[in-house]
């Protein structure tokens, strides 16, 4: 599919008015925020920072006043109280003139576009978009333009560009997300705050332990096991420009100006190079000054291929900077250090200890007083040479610095004093180009036509008409000279016609007016907020919704349905033990397909339904997947919207489920997917059971499964443990597959063991350490008319695979209460179980009351 070629924009982030005037002074052609309104929730990933409902039109005004679009991240998963919310806040950014949403929310895109259709969707990142047909997934929910996973290769990119001509979005630098976007359940699990709500607690950069078999792998200097390094893809922009990607985006809503002028620029001008087919021309001072603005380690990671050795380094978290030595030895007042970096007094620097303290303590650091060489003061010292660095009193504990250290500058003064020309900027720095046309015949009033790069234009006359020249007449050369003097308008002018009709005379002071003139009135033109049809669509919607749920519920009969009993197994010993049961049918996540063909004609002998589970993920070269998939004659469970895609003009299909990775958290989203050919849907686990109670009144309680026992998969990531750190491969070609033969665990700080599982893709899933258990809400959910209910195992015992579904089928038969079934199953667990993501917090029936059908 031919793609149109594009001039990138350059996307940068902003959390407040300090970035957003650095962005736009280095050239940033869009930014993106979150809008927080006066009353209620903001809808966006970023929640402690953004702009306020009220100053939104300004903000809005201001930035299209200078050539910059403003895209509003809508970016989390909405629940069913919020709908209405949503709405009204839909529509007030509509109104406000914002050029487009970025939106996460199935549903909400689809309400979104059809409350404002001239209102661009992006489908964020948080989507899971890494082939075309995730794409054409979003498009059918109204997106133009989808934001691009960034775990994807740069052959990846260029292959989905081929296949689509959707608008693509790619992150090219800022921090990456050990897991998948919009698939990350940490913060949910563990502290009862969505990843997918802007509540993110960062748990991929706390320290853990690896098990291996059960046993303690020492990992030398590594604890930061899933802590990536920060994504810098400069040198990848030339090929990106060629493939036709539409939009390159800097994340860091978090990050001060300096970071956000710094990196705007290094973009805007790699981009103006390729695309003007120049090499690219960044320095290695400019590279610096990129790395100690923020960093974790810059690296282009995952757009480069895979290198498993490479994203996750393990020593620490956070903003290392730029590495400026090696501890040699300590003195009585200060750290002797090897430099590879000049330093100066002033400079922030940290030694990195790493991990050979326990406990860890403070990293030790602070702002160096001086440099001293042979008992002397220097005030500089060559790169290769070692000189003692002293600090000042108490902030540095020579006790606590160990040769071989590295050193690290996080904090240079003389980055601040480079950047500020673009943070305290009186006129604009940053300009876009302008054409002219004067008209001057003699007789008639001359006439100024400027019009920017949209192609907005706007005239202006002088009220005179032109008069005979008596000395100099107009020329083009004069003209332009004048008409140049755009400074302090935010335009330079780029070309200029002139329509010139005898020897006319105008004094430079009516030049000088009506240059000024035309350009107040093309900003006030660039300023207004677009016209926009805005209608109301929520209610219709519901109202249709409430309707078809009528003509769909269930005929009401004498007996209740009886429950069922859907069991997930990831092992043939698990099978073994489930078979010996024979639960209502049998879903099989296999890391080998090699195991699946046979284990799908043993369900198939006993008479049992099966299901085969897909993976989350599906890349450009992973679609023959859904072919074998098919080809097994079996269920599916799906858990990627891309395959869900190419699934629909399947002829003859299999019966399919959707699973809690296509992320319904409300009724518009999760009727739209069953609308898609699913015979059922499984909830977010971003849903805590009673709003899984109210998604089941509204789409009907036969259309949910529901888990009722699992551990949680709290990552979901790329990035695969077993090759980093028990090969020294790089990826599945050479890494031996210890997948295959070791089992391994991530021990946290509290001491829970969480056990590492590779699916077919080496995508690594990490699961909570301790099931989580429905029993306390059971009864409520069969109340509510659900009546499928999965359990799901990792790596438990046939034993205990045995003993989890006699405990269920007991408590659904009547046979024991809900404390019984929780004690039975806190026996069976090897580190106690959990409530988890089920947990309904107090206050919550304050909450607004659900939409009405």
């Amino acid at each position: 599919m031919a793609r149109a070629r594009v001039k990138p924009e350059v996307m940068s982030p902003v959390g407040g008015w300090p970035q957003l005037r650095a962005a736009v002074e280095a050239g940033a052609d869009a930014v993106f925020f979150g809008v927080q309104p006066a009353q209620g929730q903001g809808f966006h990933a970023r929640a402690k920072v953004g702009f306020s409902a009220e100053e939104l039109p300004d903000i809005m005004r201001t930035l299209h006043e200078r050539g910059v679009q403003g895209f509003v991240t809508f970016n989390v998963l909405v629940f069913d109280r919020e709908l209405r919310d949503a709405e009204r806040q839909l529509i007030h950014l509509a109104e406000s003139g914002v050029d487009a949403l970025i939106v996460q929310d199935h549903g909400v895109a689809r309400l979104a576009h059809s409350i404002c259709p001239d209102l661009p969707i992006h489908g964020s990142t948080q989507m899971s978009i890494t082939s075309a047909e995730g794409a054409e997934l979003a498009r059918r929910f109204g997106a133009s333009r989808v934001v691009l996973g960034r775990e994807l290769s740069l052959r990846d990119i260029g292959r989905i560009a081929a296949q689509t001509d959707m608008e693509l979005e790619t992150f090219v630098h800022g921090a990456l997300c050990v897991s998948y976007s919009g698939q990350c359940f940490s913060s949910e699990a563990w502290g009862g705050r969505s990843a997918n709500r802007g509540q993110c607690a960062q748990a991929c950069r706390l320290p853990y332990e690896m098990l291996v078999d059960g046993e303690q792998r020492d990992l030398g200097d590594a604890r930061y096991l899933l802590s990536p390094g920060d994504l810098y893809a400069l040198h990848q922009v030339p090929e990106l420009v060629r493939l036709g990607i539409d939009c390159l985006k800097i994340e860091g809503r978090y990050k001060d100006a300096e970071f956000v002028a710094l990196t705007t620029a290094a973009y805007r001008k790699a981009v103006d190079e390729a695309w003007a087919g120049l090499p690219l021309s960044v320095t290695p001072d400019e590279e610096r000054d990129l790395e100690q603005a923020y960093s974790r380690g810059l690296g282009p990671h995952f757009m480069s291929g895979t290198n498993h050795q490479q994203v996750v380094r393990g020593r620490a978290p956070r903003h290392r900077g730029v590495r400026v030595g090696t501890v040699r030895g300590t003195t009585e007042r200060g750290v002797l250090v090897e430099l590879s970096e000049e330093v100066r007094p002033g400079d922030g620097l940290v030694f990195d200890p790493a991990n050979w303290r326990a406990p860890e303590g403070r990293e030790e650091g602070g702002f160096l007083y001086g440099l001293w060489q042979r008992g002397r003061q220097v005030e500089d010292v060559r790169p290769g040479e070692t000189a003692e660095l002293r600090f000042g009193r108490g902030a540095v504990d020579p006790a606590r610095v160990r040769p071989g250290d590295p050193v690290w500058r996080t904090q240079d003064p003389g980055l601040s004093a480079r950047v500020r020309p673009l943070l305290e900027a009186g006129d604009p720095v940053y300009t876009r180009p302008v054409t002219a046309h004067f008209r001057g015949h003699l007789g008639e009033v001359p006439a100024l036509t400027l019009t920017d790069e949209g192609g907005r234009s706007v005239t202006v006359t002088l009220p005179d008409p032109l008069q005979p020249a008596r000395n100099r007449a107009l020329d083009e050369a004069g003209l332009r000279e004048q008409l140049g003097k755009l400074g302090g308008t935010g335009y330079h002018l780029a070309a200029l016609t002139a329509d010139l009709s005898g020897p006319g005379f105008l004094p430079v002071s009516q030049l000088n007016a009506l240059r000024r003139e035309a350009a107040e009135q093309l900003t006030a033109l660039r300023g207004q907020a677009p016209e926009r049809r805005i209608i109301p669509r929520l209610e219709e919607v519901l109202g249709a919704e409430g309707r078809r749920r009528k003509a769909e519920a269930p005929q009401p009969t004498a007996h209740t349905p009886q429950p069922r009993l859907h069991v997930l197994v990831r092992t043939p010993e698990q099978l073994d033990a489930a078979l010996a049961e024979r639960p209502d049918s049998i879903t099989l996540d296999y890391l080998e397909l090699y195991g699946l063909k046979p284990s799908v004609e043993r369900v198939r002998e006993v008479g049992l339904k099966v299901r085969v589970a897909s993976p989350r993920i599906l890349k450009p070269t992973e679609q023959n997947l859904q072919k074998f998939l098919l080809s097994l004659g079996a269920e599916v469970l799906v858990r990627s919207g891309g395959l869900l895609e190419g699934l629909q003009d399947v002829p003859d299909r299999p019966a399919l489920t959707g699973d809690f990775s296509l992320n319904a958290a409300n009724v518009l989203t999760t009727r739209a997917l069953l609308d898609l050919g699913l015979e059922r849907v499984t909830p977010t686990h971003d849903l805590n059971a009673r709003q899984v109670t109210d998604l089941a009144a509204l789409v009907g309680p036969e259309r949910l499964e529901a888990i009722a026992y699992q551990h949680l998969p709290v990552f979901h990531t790329e990035h695969c443990v077993f090759c980093r750190f028990l090969s020294e491969g790089t990826d599945y070609t050479n890494c031996g597959h210890p997948c295959e033969s070791h089992r391994v665990a991530l021990r946290d700080e509290r001491g829970v063991a969480h056990p590492v599982m590779a699916d077919v893709g080496c995508r690594n899933t990490i699961f909570e350490g301790r099931p989580q258990v429905a029993g306390r809400h059971l009864q409520d959910w069969l109340a509510a008319g659900l009546r499928d209910f999965r359990l799901e195992f990792v790596h438990e015992t046939p034993g205990q695979v045995r003993e989890v579904i006699r405990a269920h089928r007991a408590f659904l038969a009547g046979e024991l209460s809900a404390a019984a079934l929780e004690a039975a199953l806190e026996r069976q667990a090897d580190q106690g179980t959990t409530e988890g993501s089920l947990f309904v917090p107090e206050g919550f029936d304050r909450l607004p009351a659900l939409p009405v059908l």
